[in-house]
């Protein structure tokens, strides 16, 4: 069968940039999809997407489907002939219906029956028929959240449809997509190049685009972005913050990069580069320059969509706009360091931070007490986490986080350096809202884990308290994520606390305001706990290992990490199946026994396998204990495993349930000891191989 290169482009007015990359993936997802539901072969595709077009380039794609025989069934041989092998009504009926005679009827084997049926010829349709249904299908399934009309056409798309181009080889496919009839004609850069091109081959696509000034593949515009700011910043010896959102939009915003540097005055500089790296990033969507120490430069690169005759008016253009918007947020710095951040509490009284458990100043009280209550286990100086608590929401009522919401926090760790207070008070007021998200950075300074451990059990707790738990669909106050945060906080500072403790410390902040100290205890502690397997499953453990531990209800979660991590080393180990299995088989033997397992005779040993066996228990009992007393899960599990030996040997030749009462005892006594010592640790009776 032949095979072809099809190419499809879906003009547009320009698509919105920051959806332009998942419209090509999914345009692909899809037409991939309906190709392979059609029946027709291809070698692959190439998508490509810039702001005005969508485009496919589908190498070696079949001509048309491969002709197929459908089966229709009809009634069972038996009941199909008479005794003179004549058709009876039933046969007769099943040709009548499908317009065959005799001679076309043959025989298939269902199951014990033997069946009359036809074998019909399908011819399979070309690629010219079945392609314009299968690319108009997936232009309909594309995910946008808007879709819209233009003008007399009742056909929805994202942005207006301007041309619809079909090539297979050289021939146009006949199709009407979107309401527009399919050609050989595309259109080349607005500005630049606005005629109308005719392509005279499917393969001609990126050459004759280029020539037109459109770099069609976003990947390849990408890297000329990449390449030409590199060397911009290069050139001030500065490096460009590229976040990879921004890069992405301003690639979908642009068919002709070119990237050109602007400066501004030297005098924002004071300002804190936060706020003036959000504006720029944000509104401007131009990448920063920073120097090899993190501090802002006072130059700035904008990506144009055209090639200038004359650039320094692109530059001189964009200085412009900017500069506004830079003196705005000096006006706010300015502003907000006429009060001193102490004296916003006022401000905070009359902010609400949840109906039934007050303002924001009550928050801000309570976390002071939690704060100083938390020291003791965090090695925070009290009095700096009393004080950074105090100040903590305080910038929230400031002018510049009125404008840059975002900077809540680091505009306060600003005001309180420049009212002289000491680092860690300073620090911590960034730090509280540390880890922002899963796998973000933790705080650094111990007054500011203090304060991130304060701030989200407050919250954590005083939700509980009132009855507002997450539900499955709505967790308005974020407490999933506020829960992983205080597991890592804990864990990665190695604070040897309960999780039960910790609630205790917020409740204790809380008093009367929560009315049920019991009952709040107990969900949040729930709640919390319940939080091990998402935060574990994230970084690649197995369920089953998590279970492992969870069987044990450890209190602290720097105590159920270690044993995570023990237990996922251990099912490495090649003795870990073995061993997993004899758990399970010591485990079910011993819920079947009711009474107490004693202490081991060593009189009743007889046998010579359970004699090494206990040899080995007394042995491995005052190595492992030392390592269980320290926490040394890891090596005592590791060591455990020189059991595994003694223990098939015990299972191969000893008969446990021995009709001797006194040899039935010791053995499930022994048995006892092997489950004790592996359950000090988990439960690797669970773990599946």
């Amino acid at each position: 069968m032949s095979q072809h290169t099809v190419l499809f482009e879906l003009g547009c007015e320009e698509l919105p940039p920051k959806s332009l990359k998942n419209l090509r993936d999914a345009l692909k997802a899809e037409t991939v999809k309906g190709l392979k539901d059609a029946g027709l072969a291809f070698d692959e595709i190439l998508a490509y997407a810039a702001p005005r077009r969508l485009a496919l380039k589908i190498v070696g794609v079949d001509a048309a489907q491969a002709d197929t025989q459908k089966r229709f069934d009809g009634p069972a041989l038996q009941a199909a002939y008479d005794a003179e092998g004549k058709p009876t009504k039933a046969l007769e009926g099943f040709m009548r219906g499908q317009g065959i005679t005799a001679d076309q009827v043959s025989t298939f084997q269902a199951g014990k029956v033997e069946k009359v049926c036809y074998l019909k010829d399908v011819k399979g349709q070309s690629l010219d028929a079945l392609l314009p249904q299968i690319l108009q299908a997936a232009l309909d399934n594309l995910p946008i959240a808007k879709r819209m009309r233009s003008a007399a056409s009742r056909t929805e798309f994202v942005r207006p449809v301007k041309w619809v181009l079909l090539l297979k080889d050289d021939q146009v496919i006949e199709a009407s997509i979107q309401d527009h009839q399919a050609s050989n004609i595309s259109y080349g850069h607005r500005f630049h190049a606005p005629q109308a091109i005719t392509l005279a081959h499917a393969n001609d696509y990126l050459d004759v685009l280029r020539q037109a000034k459109v770099i069609a593949d976003f990947a390849e515009r990408q890297a000329i972005i990449d390449e030409q700011v590199k060397t911009l910043a290069d050139e001030v010896n500065a490096i460009a913050i590229v976040p990879a959102d921004l890069r992405d939009e301003v690639t979908a915003l642009v068919e002709w990069p070119v990237a050109l540097r602007a400066s501004f005055e030297e005098r924002f500089l004071a300002v804190p580069q936060e706020a003036l790296i959000t504006t720029m990033q944000d509104n401007q969507k131009y990448f920063c320059l920073i120097n090899q120490d993190n501090k802002l430069q006072p130059y700035f690169i904008t990506v144009s969509n055209i090639e200038s005759k004359d650039p320094s008016q692109i530059i001189e253009g964009n200085e412009k706009v900017v500069r506004p918007r830079l003196s705005d947020a000096e006006f706010f710095y300015l502003q907000d360091q006429k009060q001193p951040l102490a004296s916003r509490k006022e401000k905070l009284a009359n902010m609400v931070f949840q109906a039934q458990l007050g303002t924001l100043w009550d928050k801000s009280s309570r976390i002071a007490k939690l704060a100083v209550a938390l020291s003791a286990v965090t090695g925070a100086q009290a009095a700096d986490a009393e004080k950074a608590a105090l100040l903590a929401k305080c910038d929230l009522t400031s002018e510049l986080v009125g404008e840059f919401p975002e900077l809540q926090g680091i505009a306060g760790t600003y005001y309180a350096r420049l009212e002289g207070e000491n680092h860690e008070v300073a620090e911590a007021l960034g730090e509280q809202y540390l880890p922002k998200f899963a796998g973000d950075v933790l705080p650094q300074t111990k007054t500011g884990t203090t304060l991130a451990l304060a701030d989200r059990l407050d919250t954590l707790v005083g939700i509980f308290g009132i009855g507002q738990a997450p539900t499955g669909s709505k967790d308005p106050f974020a407490l999933r994520r506020s829960a992983i945060g205080i597991l890592r906080l804990v864990i990665e500072n190695n604070l040897d606390i309960s999780i039960e403790q910790l609630v205790d410390f917020a409740l204790d902040a809380y008093a009367a305001v929560i009315p049920d100290h019991a009952k709040t205890r107990q969900d949040a502690v729930n709640f919390l706990e319940g939080r091990y397997r998402a935060k574990y499953e994230d970084q690649g453990v197995d369920v089953d290992v998590i279970q492992a531990v969870q069987a044990l209800s450890p209190k602290s979660p720097l105590d159920f990490d270690k044993r995570v991590n023990a237990v996922n080393h251990f099912r490495n180990l090649a003795e870990a199946a073995a061993l997993s299995a004899a758990n399970k088989r010591v485990a079910n033997i011993l819920a079947k026994e009711t009474a107490a397992q004693g202490e081991v005779v060593e009189a009743n040993l007889v046998e010579d396998a359970e004699k090494a066996l206990y040899a080995e228990l007394q042995a491995i009992g005052p190595i492992v204990q030392p390592l269980l007393a320290n926490k040394d899960y890891t090596a005592a599990l590791s060591k455990l495993a020189a059991l595994r030996a003694p223990i098939d040997a015990f299972f191969d030749s000893v008969m446990v349930m021995a009709e001797d009462p006194a040899l039935k005892a010791n053995r499930l006594s022994i048995l006892s000891q092997i489950r004790s010592l592996f359950t000090s640790i988990a439960d690797i009776s669970v773990l599946q191989h």
